[in-house]
């Protein structure tokens, strides 16, 4: 049975028969005619509103396990920053803190001693007293983006463990990073991702105004769920006035999430570019030195790159000469050191992305101690920032814990979002029907009462958003063809029972 073909029967529903807001029409928004009057045409809201319903349908029922998914995957993420401080306590924290810490060099030679098969490219000092030191090195062997991360006491210089590490995460968060993002599935993956954060922004919007559209008797009702109704009205008020509480959240988690995408996230990033928000760089390279290829401060350092066609420079100062330059020039935060390589110099980089933040950097001749490049984070274009701290967000830094928490409250009301939807698209099954039946979905041609004063440039926007959130144009136009299918075969059914009669 297609999703449109409804029996002679109603929905279920254990309380009052469906309002004309619940069959597609808006009590609050009637024509002039049905006014009374024949002066104009319909409102454009009640135009646009079985419209809103019908995409909200399908987007609920075919792309709201995605989105389940996508939220299980974030909350379990959500929770791995506190799970890695249990389960690498050892490696991430010193049994006893010191009076003072050893120099920054012989923390390097104690890893270095403990992996005498890797190449040092970064050194992380121990951002609080009773944290170890990590020491980053590249390693035969390692996956591609993976590196060797050695834990170092920086009182004792003991290495107190070795882990294959992701950027700064641990196995178990990178893991479900890598979960929450492909599914562990690789590129092809990453498309069920970049498709639930193409459709969630679309699906909270439209949800929210339909929500806010409709009629009611108390204001209240618009965010607070009516506990007293009973059924289909009971999950409604529900999941509506719950919408009204995240929707910001869950545009924000659509928006950041995008950032990451592989499609979107090229648009994203070119038309960041072309307003000025690209994101700056210290520039770490030495005076007199020939230009190498564009890699920003880890150009070189890659396993397997072949022989370098620009020199090291020669390192008078050391990794503890870097740090006290670095620190002398205000760069004290969180720091993590990339050791000079291809013809650049040190970058000491703050990474405390906690409000307050501190992101600034500077960069450092190996040879005298010069600083060669300074960037405060101050300076960084409004789009860079506003950048920054929404994928800080989406990832639980930004507030820490408090961050984390909110992240997960978001998850587990988004999969609640779901289910309800699902409960209200059972509940409005055919109860005549012997046949196991499903919900129907709203009727067909809302497109057609649209104005075209409305309907031109709704078409080009979303014309224009689908060419942007490419996998959202592509799944609507699937959507639509599917939609276009279904209706043919229904009206031959008909025409077909009809000729019987």
């Amino acid at each position: 049975m297609s999703l449109d073909e409804v029996p002679g029967a109603r929905a279920a529903d254990s309380d009052a028969p469906e309002t004309d807001a619940e069959a597609g029409t808006d009590t609050g928004t009637r024509t002039s005619a049905q006014a009374g009057t024949q002066t104009r045409g319909p409102d454009a809201w009640a135009a646009l509103r079985p419209l809103l319903l019908r995409l909200h349908f399908y987007a609920g029922v075919l792309i709201a396990p995605l989105l389940f998914v996508a939220a299980t995957t974030g909350l379990l993420y959500a929770g791995s920053w506190q799970a890695e401080k249990i389960v690498y306590a050892d490696e991430l924290t010193v049994e006893r803190v010191g009076a003072s810490a050893l120099p920054l060099s012989a923390q390097v030679d104690a890893a270095k001693n403990a992996a005498p098969q890797g190449s040092v490219t970064a050194v992380w000092p121990a951002p609080e007293a009773r944290d170890t030191t990590r020491v980053i090195l590249t390693s035969p062997g390692l996956a591609e983006g993976e590196t060797l991360t050695v834990f170092v006491d920086p009182y004792t210089a003991e290495v107190r463990g070795t882990l294959t590490t992701a950027g700064d995460a641990l196995p178990l968060r990178a893991w479900l990073s890598e979960f929450h993002s492909s599914l562990q599935l690789g590129e092809v993956g990453r498309n069920y991702s970049e498709l639930a954060a193409s459709w969630l922004w679309v699906v909270a919007l439209g949800g929210l105004a339909l929500w806010i559209g409709r009629r009611r008797t108390r204001k209240a009702a618009l965010v607070v769920p009516d506990r007293k109704s009973t059924g289909r009205r009971k999950t409604l008020s529900w999941h509506g006035s719950v919408g009204v509480w995240i929707a910001v959240g869950l545009v924000g988690l659509s928006a950041t999430g995008l950032t990451w995408s592989k499609y979107a996230g090229e648009h994203i990033g070119r038309l960041q570019d072309g307003l000025g928000g690209a994101t700056p760089a210290v520039s770490a390279k030495v005076a007199g030195a020939p230009a190498a290829d564009a890699g920003g401060e880890h150009a070189g350092h890659g396993a397997g790159d072949g022989a370098q066609t620009v020199p090291v420079p020669a390192d008078a100062i050391g990794i503890d000469g870097a740090l006290a330059v670095a620190r002398a020039a205000g760069v004290t935060e969180s720091l993590r050191i990339t050791l000079p390589a291809q013809g650049k110099g040190y970058v000491v980089k703050e990474q405390d992305k906690q409000v307050p933040v501190h992101l600034d950097a500077v960069s450092v001749d190996p040879a005298d101690g010069r600083v060669m490049d300074e960037l405060r984070f101050a300076d960084y274009p409004l789009l860079a920032k506003l950048t920054r701290f929404g994928i800080d967000l989406h990832m639980g830094l930004t507030f820490g814990v408090a961050n984390q928490l909110a992240l997960a409250a978001l998850a587990v009301l988004l999969m609640f979002m779901v289910v309800w939807g699902y409960r209200m698209w059972w509940l409005r099954r055919p109860t005549k029907e012997r046949k196991l039946s499903v919900g129907r979905a709203r009727p067909r041609g809302a497109w057609r009462r649209l104005p075209v004063t409305a309907l031109l440039p709704l078409a080009a926007v979303t014309a224009l958003v689908g060419w942007f959130v490419p996998l959202l144009g592509i799944s609507l136009l699937v959507f639509l063809a599917a939609d276009l299918l279904l209706g043919l075969a229904a009206a031959r059914r008909l025409a077909g029972a009809g000729a019987e009669a």
